[in-house]
């Protein structure tokens, strides 16, 4: 359930692709059988094309890695978390918009408005 550019984050590897990350990841926690996920799907995917070599785009199935799921407080799917050097910068809750993502990624990587 994951586009060409799309990484898959797990229990096994999150520590290392995230948080020692030297550029920004857009985490997607979802699931197979939530409609809002599958909704958001094709905006992760798009973001993933998009932000190829400036920021990591991924996924985190939560019924397949739940330690992540609970270490992050993820109560509620989808849920989006935006990190930077191991920091939560932003988290966003609920089916959202491409642009909420698009506005949140560009500050981060300094493109200007």
């Amino acid at each position: 359930m994951a586009g060409a550019h799309t990484l898959e984050f797990t229990d096994a590897n999150f520590d290392e692709t995230v948080l020692q990350s030297d550029q920004p990841v857009l985490v997607d926690f979802w699931a197979a059988w939530c409609g809002p996920c599958k909704a958001l799907a094709p905006i992760v995917d798009e973001l993933a094309t998009e932000y190829e070599g400036k920021a990591k785009i991924g996924k985190v199935d939560t019924d397949a890695n739940r330690d992540i799921s609970v270490r992050f407080s993820v109560s509620a799917i989808p849920t989006v978390i935006l990190f930077n050097k191991g920091e939560i910068i932003q988290k966003f809750v609920g089916l959202r918009g491409k642009k909420d993502f698009q506005v949140a990624l560009d500050r981060l990587i300094g493109v200007p408005k």
